[in-house]
């Protein structure tokens, strides 16, 4: 009698034979299979009875039980088939997508497309950045479409503006515009020193631009001082004029020391802000030199201050302006009128002539050259202190005027240009208006109306 072959892995085994084991290999037996029953055990009569995978209801094998209707097993108790050896009977747990939304990241072209088109700034290369910004967009599904296209539009808006800019010539005014305004060469960045010349042919009432030149050649004008202006609204060009009339001939004598070097063909304008130019920014009044002739012109610096003059002249032209402003002080009553008050005025006169020869007589000249002339001038001035102290004293109109003549015949006679030529100062003396009560120096016949608006 033979015997038969073991059963394979998916034969059913002989009732009558006792179970064989199966063979233990590396890989894990299938996870639902069903574990073996004794073949030889009699079934359970209970319709209820806990089966393989759970109690069986009352309507058959594929009844629902108190779990749930759970299909039952098409096969046999204990001849469930086994799983391929190394398949994976189910699939593992998150493989295959991401466990969190993660949203798609901006394209960074689109960024700087929408930063040039808003700055205006170089419209051609914002333009190419929108359009390869969509492009990337496309490809990798990023974000920032909306961006790329309005910096897209905005760029191409901004070169049609340059395109017709260039075609018309703005772009040409703009850009000198821009170049003056930086290099200052505009009528509200002047400053004390500068020279500079009006576009057009004449010096004329409105000023609305300047170009700044180098003193030494010739020029149109010379600034000798500003004057601030405060408050927020426009003060009204009669305030405006009358600051400048009071401000800028006074500040003269600080920037020219010297009058005799300003010849009848200097005057003084001020170049004033108007309510248009005042809403710009301008808040500043513009004391300037320029030639009477409209169409005439400066050469030179007028300039002559401490920062110009070597000791020896700052020394007598201080001295001098001394005496000058006295000088300016006379009465505009003749003597007849008010013997009184002249004869104050010539006492007051005599003193201060009398301590500035003191001050030229004390002076450590830088070269023996000066030395003579200035003591020569010192010694006039002396002798004109003691005619001014006795027109002080004079008891009649005639007596007065006998002094008084003989005090100024020291005023600007010989030593002074003597002293001046050896200072190397100017040696012409000045011209003063024929009906002006003073007998003190002015800068030329020049009249009061000459403000220019900018």
């Amino acid at each position: 009698m033979s015997i038969p072959p073991p059963p394979g892995p998916h034969q059913p085994q002989d009732p009558y034979q006792p179970p064989q084991p199966q063979p233990q290999g590396p890989y894990p037996q299938d996870p639902f299979a069903a574990p073996s029953q004794d073949p030889y055990a009699a079934p359970s009569q209970d319709p209820y009875a806990q089966g393989p995978y759970g109690p069986q209801g009352p309507q058959g094998p594929m009844g629902p039980g108190p779990m749930g209707p759970y299909p039952q097993a098409p096969y046999p108790q204990g001849t469930y088939p086994q799983a391929p050896y190394g398949a994976v009977p189910y699939p593992v747990w998150g493989q295959g997508y991401s466990p969190y939304g993660r949203p798609s990241p901006v394209n960074g072209v689109a960024i700087a497309a929408l930063v040039l088109g808003l700055l205006c700034f170089l419209p051609g290369v914002g333009l190419l950045l929108g359009i390869i910004a969509l492009v990337q967009i496309r490809k990798r599904g990023e974000r920032g479409k909306a961006m790329a296209v309005a910096g897209t539009v905005l760029s191409s808006v901004g070169l049609a503006v340059w395109v017709l800019a260039l075609s018309t010539g703005g772009a040409s005014d703009f850009w000198d515009g821009f170049k003056e305004g930086a290099t200052g060469n505009s009528s509200f960045a002047l400053a004390k020193g500068d020279c500079f010349d009006v576009p057009g042919e004449t010096f004329d009432e409105d000023v609305y631009d300047v170009d700044e030149v180098a003193c030494s050649g010739e020029h149109d004008a010379e600034v000798f001082a500003t004057v601030p202006l405060s408050g927020d609204s426009f003060p009204g060009d009669d305030h405006v004029t009358d600051v400048a009339d009071d401000k800028c001939y006074t500040l003269q004598d600080a920037y020219a020391m010297d009058p005799w070097a300003l010849t009848d063909e200097v005057d003084i304008y001020y170049l004033t802000p108007t309510a248009d130019s005042w809403s710009w920014g301008d808040r500043e009044i513009t004391c300037v030199f320029a030639n009477v002739d409209e169409k005439g012109t400066l050469t030179g610096s007028l300039r002559a201050d401490a920062s110009t003059l070597d000791p020896d002249q700052f020394a007598f032209l201080k001295a001098m302006a001394a005496v000058d402003e006295a000088l300016f002080e006379e009465p505009e009553e003749y003597a007849e009128e008010d013997l009184a008050s002249n004869r104050a005025w010539a006492g007051d006169t005599g003193e201060v002539t009398g301590n500035q020869a003191d001050q030229l007589g004390s002076h450590l000249w830088m070269t023996p050259v000066r030395e003579k002339p200035l003591a020569a001038l010192a010694k006039d001035m002396e002798d004109a202190a003691e005619e001014w102290a006795a027109a002080k004293k004079a008891t009649t109109a005639d007596g007065f005027y006998e002094h008084y003549d003989k005090a100024y015949a020291y005023v600007d006679g010989a030593t002074t240009v003597t002293a001046r030529k050896a200072l190397g100062l100017a040696t012409t003396p000045p011209t003063y208006d024929e009906d002006s009560d003073s007998g003190s120096g002015g800068t030329g016949g020049g009249d009061s109306d000459s403000g220019l608006d900018v």
